[in-house]
């Protein structure tokens, strides 16, 4: 039964779609077999794993407004052990259209209850607001991930998204936890930096992942070339920052796969 975890935060420009692909990356390379479902209009984790807007036919869009199956939609990416279950600029009318659906909530979950068998980790990337979609997408999550950049008013949009998920636990999804929150975008040479990840840390404690994502060229580019950072450099610093981070994610849920030599050595 695979593990559904939601990358979410109503603040833009956080770091949410490069977590959520590149998590999903990391897993796989692992080998993990993992699920990416791009929850966001902008399609952005679509184009991020080397997909063109243009030569989509079916996405989640469809998936949610006309009943069509998940495992009809989804995607084999290039990488072994990686799929996508895609996004469209559509899905930005399916709020509307859902609207008066009976169980509005629970749509993708009910479709996400198809697939789940077929995989370890289901990586859902929510839109950057807290409408109807984001709120399918953490009641579909058994657990939240959530991005915050190291930056002045990183608290203050945290706040409001842990006010949300504390409404879905107590009305839609009790079963939701908090995967843990994520300092993205962390430049060691600025002071600022260091007090805000201080800060998280004092009022968050074990909420906060150990791996912290440092600002990294490779990251940023690695989009732009329809690849995960892994894939684009495998070397660089932020494919070393989200393998670390997969590993931290397969530690809390107990799923760490040892070698005979690691036993061995332990």
């Amino acid at each position: 039964m695979g593990r559904i975890i939601g990358v979410a935060n109503q603040k833009g420009g956080v770091g949410k779609t490069t977590s959520a692909i590149n998590v999903a990356a990391s897993l796989a390379v692992l080998e993990f077999k993992t699920l990416l479902v791009d929850a966001d209009p902008q399609a952005n984790s679509t184009t991020g794993v080397g997909f063109d807007l243009h030569n989509i036919t079916s996405s989640l869009y469809n998936c949610m407004v006309d009943n069509i199956k998940a495992s009809d939609v989804v995607l084999k990416t290039e990488m072994p052990h990686l799929d996508i279950l895609p996004s469209h600029a559509d899905l930005v009318g399916a709020e509307l259209e859902m609207i008066n659906y009976p169980n509005r909530e629970n749509v993708m979950k009910n479709l996400l209850k198809e697939v789940k068998d077929q995989y370890d980790f289901i990586i859902i990337d929510c839109s950057p607001s807290l409408g109807l979609i984001t709120v399918n997408a953490l009641v579909a999550s058994d657990s939240v991930c959530i991005p915050v950049q190291c930056e002045f008013f990183a608290l203050e949009g945290l706040g409001k998204l842990l006010n949300t998920i504390k409404i879905i636990q107590s009305r839609l999804n009790p079963e939701l936890e908090i995967e843990g929150i994520l300092m993205t975008m962390y430049d060691g040479r600025l002071r600022l930096c260091n007090q805000v990840v201080s800060e998280v840390r004092r009022h968050f404690d074990e909420m906060v992942f150990s791996t912290i994502i440092h600002r990294n060229t490779r990251l940023s580019e690695a989009p732009s070339m329809g690849k995960p950072v892994i894939l684009y450099d495998a070397d660089s610093k932020g494919a070393i920052n989200y393998l670390n981070l997969a590993k931290e994610i397969l530690q809390r849920n107990n799923m760490t796969r040892m070698s005979q030599e690691e036993k061995i050595i332990q």
